[in-house]
């Protein structure tokens, strides 16, 4: 396995349109465009999936457990296909990105991102590769709890679809170990 890609977020009908769930989203899309079935594995806890692209074999993962439980599905599969921290890439919801941003980043801390805080906790390691997803901010971090779980606007849902779909178009390069090429043309927005 070459690379695990992860996305984060909540199960449930409930939590499917928050903005907390933006690494579902866009784990989604990507899937749904290599033609991969992701499928509940109870071994690991995750909806799971295989698929090649660029040709690459790629895990797939979407975590079962709350996002602040992310890190056991994540570090199982991982483990399962031995794939190393730096070829784990995490896809969230980020706070301090505008809605419309993404950024390619390895590494850092969590900036109090429960998912995050989990993983570093699971893999032992804050070595991974993290596609961050711009959400917004409310403004006060008393509201951002509410602001997470709740849903976009309008406006804000078409400006994160627009980021999925750069984010989207940079990962042959970025994949493909051109991740200088990917961060360029994904930070030039």
């Amino acid at each position: 396995m070459d690379w695990l890609l992860a996305g984060l977020g909540n199960p449930g009908a409930e939590y499917a349109r928050t903005r907390h769930n933006a690494g579902f989203w866009t784990l989604q899309t990507f899937a749904d465009r290599v033609g991969a079935s992701l499928r509940m594995e109870r071994r690991w806890h995750c909806l799971a999936a295989t698929a090649r692209a660029s040709g690459l074999e790629l895990g797939l993962c979407m975590p079962q457990d709350f996002m602040n439980r992310s890190g056991g599905p994540v570090q199982a599969m991982a483990a399962f296909y031995k794939v190393p921290a730096e070829r784990i890439l995490v896809i969230h919801d980020e706070l301090d990105l505008p809605p419309g941003s993404a950024r390619l980043k390895r590494g850092g801390g969590h900036g109090g991102h429960n998912g995050l805080c989990d993983l570093d906790r699971a893999l032992g390691t804050r070595d991974y590769w993290r596609l961050r997803i711009g959400i917004g901010h409310p403004g006060h971090k008393d509201a951002v709890i509410g602001y997470v779980l709740g849903a976009p606007t309008a406006a804000d849902k078409t400006l994160i679809d627009e980021a999925i779909e750069r984010s989207l178009g940079v990962l042959p390069d970025f994949l493909s170990g051109r991740t200088d090429a990917a961060q360029k043309t994904l930070h030039s927005d």
